[in-house]
């Protein structure tokens, strides 16, 4: 598959990620009388991944994320040289999101920036009013788990067909535990472009969340690497089951 044709896997599968997910975060979270609430925009987030890893996953490697090229770079799954050309589709796709986004909430009579447009943020900007320190560790933490999901479920020796499932399911579970801490964040794509939008704070903030999940993919890729190890030639290889 050429180059080109991966990158606009990319940028697509970015796209939808932050369109769905920041979108039901701004739109119908806290809808009159009947929003979807935090677990409703997890479950969006992990839908996201789900759809676009089954749709494009087959042309890209179904990234959508910096933090998870990286990881796959640490793992041993992705060539250094092809980084920063996924990272531009990505950041691409993110802002491009993000500005659809904003074209829609602001055809409401009362949509303000000033509610955050579902960026991520530490201490007053924290939902739950979580410190820097709170946040950093529970971002690197949660990226960590989601790199050794992708990497395991993955793995030639895992069960074929299902990775996307397990894939967006660690992304739901991981915004069902972060969004009162740091709006989850696990992707700076998909940080940066509400964050270009809101501007001021956001901006400011914007630093742990390429800082925290680079960290946390890269600890995530060299642990799983180790932890999978290599199958050897004649080696028995434990085999997956359902039992």
């Amino acid at each position: 598959m050429s180059m080109t044709h991966r990158l606009g896997a990319e940028f697509f599968g970015t796209f939808w990620l932050v369109l769905g997910g920041c979108g039901s975060a701004v739109l119908a979270a806290a809808f009159p009388d009947l929003g979807i609430g935090f677990a409703g925009v997890a479950l969006a987030f992990g839908l996201t991944v789900v759809t676009m890893a089954y749709a494009v996953g087959h042309i890209s490697g179904g990234h959508f994320n910096p933090a998870v090229t990286l990881g796959l770079w640490a793992g041993g799954r992705f060539p250094a040289s092809e980084i920063v050309h996924y990272w531009a589709a990505q950041v691409a796709g993110g802002i491009a999101a993000a500005a659809v986004l904003y074209l829609i909430a602001s055809g409401k009579a009362d949509f303000a920036l000033s509610g955050g447009f579902a960026s991520n943020g530490y201490a007053d900007h924290s939902p739950g009013g979580y410190t820097l320190v709170a946040a950093l560790v529970c971002e690197v933490v949660m990226t960590f788990f989601f790199l050794v999901v992708i990497l395991g479920s993955t793995d030639k020796r895992a069960p074929a067909g299902f990775a996307p499932l397990a894939i967006g399911l660690a992304l739901t579970l991981i915004h069902l535990i972060s969004i009162p801490v740091t709006n989850t964040s696990v992707n700076p794509a998909r940080s940066t472009g509400p964050a270009l939008f809101v501007g001021g704070w956001a901006l400011a903030q914007l630093w742990l969340f390429w800082v925290a999940p680079l960290a946390g993919a890269v600890i995530g890729g060299f642990a799983y690497k180790w932890l999978g190890g290599e199958v050897k030639l004649g080696e028995a290889v434990p085999r997956a089951s359902a039992e």
